[in-house]
């Protein structure tokens, strides 16, 4: 089913996991990327950039998804990450995008609660969910750097006055995570996560998720932790082995059999996350 960054939310808290949201840079991805989810059973969120957004369309994405969702019978939410810019924000929604990212971390805390519930008034009316973020995350995506002297950890306490000003469906945090980072492991701040976790049950984002270990995930998920991003891991296995199918391939032969294998590649490394995002060894929580 197409569906919404809120409804597969709530099914990753009612059985205590966390959502794979997985940036999608061409469609040659997508049909793999959502079959992967199927054979693993669990849903999944396509993300895109404004960039990726605008070289595809936002329309030819949204059909694209929604068809796949319903030929795969996989719950499939289609979500814009990253945007700052509320006519880009208005162009996902009315295409038919069922989740969007307003991404006011490096505005003023006043600021960005007022321009957060403004998209969220907005995606609410038209049936779309709403990721916020409080805490800037550090590293480089889509040509957005953040030093590291410039990055904040989120504030527990500005969580609560958020979450309740907004009306946010999910909340990106600042943990100790980085964009771009996959040559290297970053050290998340548990710690922080538990006391964000503790003063509030809206569903908490992770960005930056290939430079996280593995072995955090568990805590992170058992932590309010629903929804996980990655992008950087599928983006440079992908190209990694286009270059290498490529550099061997007759130019007359068919593009497929260079995208294929790429495509497979990234199949297999979202197996894997799903695998570990499904905490199988965690009990589900129990309605009370």
């Amino acid at each position: 089913m197409y569906t919404t960054l809120k409804n597969v939310t709530q099914t990753a808290e009612n059985l205590n996991m966390t959502i794979g949201a997985f940036n999608a840079h061409n469609l040659e991805m997508m049909p793999e990327m959502i079959r992967a989810a199927k054979e693993m059973g669990s849903p999944i969120i396509i993300q895109t950039s404004i960039a990726t957004a605008r070289y595809i369309g936002f329309k030819v994405m949204v059909a694209v998804a929604r068809q796949l969702a319903e030929d795969e019978m996989v719950d499939v939410a289609l979500h814009l990450d990253h945007a700052q810019d509320f006519d880009d924000i208005k162009e996902a929604i009315d295409s038919g995008y069922t989740s969007v990212m307003y991404d006011g971390s490096q505005l003023p805390f006043k600021e960005n609660i007022a321009k957060t519930r403004a998209v969220v008034q907005y995606a609410h009316k038209h049936g779309a969910s709403v990721e916020g973020e409080l805490g800037t995350i550090g590293g480089t995506e889509e040509g957005i750097h953040v030093e590291e002297s410039d990055r904040v950890y989120t504030s527990p306490e500005d969580v609560v006055e958020f979450v309740k000003e907004t009306g946010v469906d999910a909340l990106a945090i600042a943990i100790g995570t980085n964009h771009g980072q996959f040559k290297s492991k970053t050290d998340v701040n548990i710690p922080l996560l538990k006391e964000i976790h503790k003063v509030t049950d809206i569903p908490l984002v992770v960005h930056g998720g290939t430079g996280v270990k593995e072995e955090d995930y568990p805590d992170l998920i058992n932590n309010g932790i629903r929804k996980f991003n990655v992008g950087t891991e599928l983006l440079v296995n992908w190209t990694k082995e286009a270059k290498a199918c490529f550099a061997d391939t007759p130019v007359n032969k068919s593009l497929r059999h260079n995208v294929i294998p790429a495509n497979l590649a990234v199949k297999e490394i979202i197996k894997h996350k799903i695998g570990l995002f499904m905490n199988v060894d965690s009990p589900i929580k129990v309605a009370q």
